[in-house]
């Protein structure tokens, strides 16, 4: 994150610090020095215009010093790092070369033909395509007898298909793509850019009705039968509330769950607060606080459920009910529909996409066209046919070699530019890249390998001439230098430094206290009720302290007559029973042990059902269990035979167990929160009075009960609470010392009279 965040400052701060301008030469002028290191005008004002040309102030006297204040602070720090020769490490070296790298792939693009794919993915766009497809799978880079075999089963495929055979049933039983057993090769509508390029160009050049011909991409060869096309229904804007009810759960959590989402859903056409509804009930913690919206979606980009129920609806705010998915229940509200925006305003977007979309192969194989012919990229047909007679058995295997003796590997085998590329450049290509190929015969695999290493001498010896031919480029490449250098060093003397320094941040903590303080807060627990016979019913299960709960699910113990003894199975089920109270410090155990009505009898005498529940107790703590957290219950069953056993029956003061008592039969019956409010934090918090003990308010259809435990009074945080802040402004705190530093160690002169000469208004 620091380092993103330091290299947008380096883009903003100091783009072209160093190559902005023309050649540094002493007749240049220079707006300051520090130290001993002038910065010419115009390297400060091509940043100074490139971050505040559209800035109202821009030009002003006030403007031009402030930016030059902040880009002198910058520039000192890279002075430093250079004067530490942090710009000749070799961890600076291998990181920058990466960096170069991602900033040179604009580079190695043919323009013409991405220009010409953005129009075309725009232009298909405006329609969507219902088709379904067959697969055989092949490798991309399958030796070429198994790219026959699969070329042949598809024809053979698609000449049935032609002569009337039913696409689907051939599909179900053909096709290698695993879903076709359930979908019989339907794939829904799609439009442009969700398919690899070959299948959707052959699926937007094919009729409805008609079978394509064969079509092969990465995952192998296709046919595709067009069944529909639509125009495209554009894009849409939805806020969702889910109920969590994923695939497998049980029963009764599934019915809960439905009953809970209506619940929801007649809240939400009643006129509730969306807001609220969602902040409260919705299950997805990635939208619940922001009204459940998502971005925007278009065709094939949700769940099938929720994307029809989405497009399905016409007018801003109207609402479905609850919607199934595989994740659960969803009440979806419309926030804006629309169809395809302007191709100017999805130029930049489709740009991107379509450099990491599979059109890139066809974009990538002109490119190297065009280099080999403006770079004279030549190849030696004599030295290549004794490179490829060295293919055998080795190299299958990964595990080519050659001899550093053998005069072949000194010959040329490619020349490119200024550059000549010779068979031990190739031969130690395949040592690097080769792998075990067992599939492959060694002449395909070679021929293969070749292909890749051609490409990427043409590709590398481009890459090499990048900042010579493109002054862009070489400003990109040295603004990241200086953002490297900036962020190693920072990373030393500032963030590092304040994470580290723990003796040095306590005591800019205790310096600086007065900023840290708490408000007046409430220690309080809010029961939101829906009405007041609720109110009552949560009172009195509160006064008891504990309240009966039906999970988590046990098992009883069933003793044979007239005993009284744990098996080992019986002690395992112990066992986890111990370890669910372990977990759960909320829950209270009671051990009821049961006596039918003939052993009742006999029970004057030996009272086995309540040896039983002792021994069950016994038991439990002796594994550690508190025996404050477990009680006995003796309990004679007249009418139910031989039932001689122990069950168990759970307690809770747990406020989400409170919750889930009151909620089983209506949904949002109860709503329990907790928590250290300040004021502003809660509106229910902010109504009442600030004091001990309990209130009682009505807001909005709701009962309320405000429980106050305590509250507190405005004090000086602690600094575990408020630890991150505290680094944060210790870490500018360092940030401003070293920037001292640097300005005794490197005094800073401004030339005034070049300053003002910048000013335009």
């Amino acid at each position: 994150m620091k380092k993103a965040i330091l290299i947008g400052m380096a883009s903003v701060v100091a783009m072209a610090a160093c190559t902005g301008s023309k050649n540094n030469t002493p007749s240049e002028p220079v707006i300051e020095t520090l130290g001993n290191n002038p910065v010419t005008t115009s390297q400060f004002e091509y940043v100074y215009k490139k971050n505040n040309a559209n800035d109202a102030d821009a030009y002003t006297e006030k403007s031009l010093k402030d930016y030059l204040a902040l880009y002198t602070n910058f520039k000192l720090k890279v002075t430093e790092a250079k004067s530490l020769g942090l710009d000749t490490a070799q961890s600076f070296i291998k990181e920058l070369e990466g960096y170069k790298k991602q900033l040179a792939q604009p580079y190695l693009t043919e323009k013409s033909v991405t220009e010409t794919l953005v129009k075309e993915a725009y232009e298909r766009l405006k329609e969507e395509v219902s088709a379904s497809h067959i697969l055989i799978k092949v490798a991309p880079d399958a030796d070429p007898a198994d790219s026959l075999k699969a070329y042949n089963k598809i024809k053979s495929i698609r000449d049935k298909a032609v002569g009337g055979a039913n696409f689907e049933q051939l599909a179900a039983e053909n096709s290698e793509d695993p879903s076709a057993v359930q979908n019989k090769g339907y794939l829904g509508y799609f439009t442009a850019l969700q398919m690899v390029y070959p299948f959707e160009d052959a699926a937007f050049k094919t009729k409805i009705g008609e079978v394509s011909g064969i079509v092969r991409t990465k995952f192998g060869y296709h046919i595709l039968k067009v069944k529909d096309r639509r125009a495209s229904r554009g894009e849409v804007k939805v806020a969702h509330i889910m109920v969590r009810a994923g695939e497998g759960i049980a029963l009764d959590d599934s019915l809960e769950a439905k009953k809970k989402s209506d619940e929801i859903f007649i809240k939400a056409k009643k006129g509730d607060n969306w807001d609220e509804l969602a902040s409260q009930f919705s299950d997805d913690l990635g939208t619940k606080n922001k009204g459940g919206v998502l971005p925007a979606f278009g065709t094939n980009a949700m769940i099938p459920s929720f994307e029809d129920a989405s497009f399905a609806l016409n007018t801003p705010g109207e609402i479905t009910g609850p919607i199934r998915t595989p994740y659960g229940w969803h009440i979806i509200k419309l926030i804006e529909k629309k169809g395809l925006a302007e191709f100017k305003d999805l130029e930049a977007s489709l740009k991107t996409k379509v450099s990491k979309d599979s059109r890139s192969d066809l974009n990538r194989s002109v490119l190297i066209a065009r280099l080999k012919k403006e770079n004279q990229f030549t190849e030696n047909a004599t030295t290549q046919a004794k490179v490829f007679a060295k293919a055998d058995s080795s190299l299958i295997k990964g595990k080519f070699t050659f001899a550093k003796e053998d005069k072949l590997i000194g010959e040329q085998l490619i020349s490119i530019g200024n550059k000549k590329v010779t068979v031990q450049d190739f031969f130690n290509f395949i040592q690097e890249k080769g792998r075990s190929r067992s599939n492959f015969s060694p002449a395909h695999y070679m021929n293969l390998l070749y292909k890749d290493f051609a490409e990427k001498t043409i590709l590398d010896y481009e890459e090499s001439n990048l900042e010579n031919k493109y002054p862009d480029y070489k400003n990109l490449v040295s603004e990241y230098r200086e953002g490297i250098l900036l962020f190693q060093l920072m990373d030393t003397k500032v963030w590092g430094k304040a994470l580290q320094d723990t003796l040095g941040l306590k005591k800019f903590f205790e310096a600086n206290k007065e900023n840290y303080k708490w408000n007046k807060r409430l220690d309080a627990t809010i029961y939101n009720t829906a009405s007041k016979d609720v109110l009552t019913q949560v009172k009195q299960k509160l006064k008891d302290g504990y309240w009966t709960v039906s999970e988590p699910k046990t098992e009883d113990i069933i003793f044979d007559l007239n005993k009284a003894v744990l098996t080992k199975d019986d002690s395992i089920r112990l066992n986890g029973l111990a370890s669910i109270l372990a977990k759960d410090k909320s829950l209270k155990l009671k051990i009821v042990g049961n006596a039918d009505a003939q052993e009742a009898k006999a029970q004057k005498t030996n009272n086995l059902s309540l040896k039983r529940a002792q021994l069950v107790f016994d038991y439990l703590k002796s594994v550690k269990v508190d025996e404050a957290r477990l009680s006995i219950e003796d309990k004679k069953l007249d009418k139910v035979a031989k039932n001689n056993k122990v069950n168990f029956v759970f307690s809770s003061n747990s406020n989400h167990s409170l919750e889930k008592i009151f909620n089983e039969k209506q949904a949002l019956t109860l709503q329990v929160s907790h928590s250290l409010y300040q004021k502003g934090d809660n509106a229910i918090a902010d109504a009442i009075e600030w004091k001990e003990g309990e209130q009682v308010i009505e807001k909005d259809g709701r009962v309320i009960l405000v429980v106050v435990k305590k509250v507190e009074e405005p004090r000086y945080k602690n600094l575990e609470e408020v630890k991150g802040v505290v680094i944060s402004d210790y870490q500018n705190y360092l940030e401003k010392e070293w920037i001292n530093e640097l300005k005794a160690k490197y005094p800073v002169t401004v030339n005034e009279v070049e300053l003002k000469k910048l000013v335009k208004k």
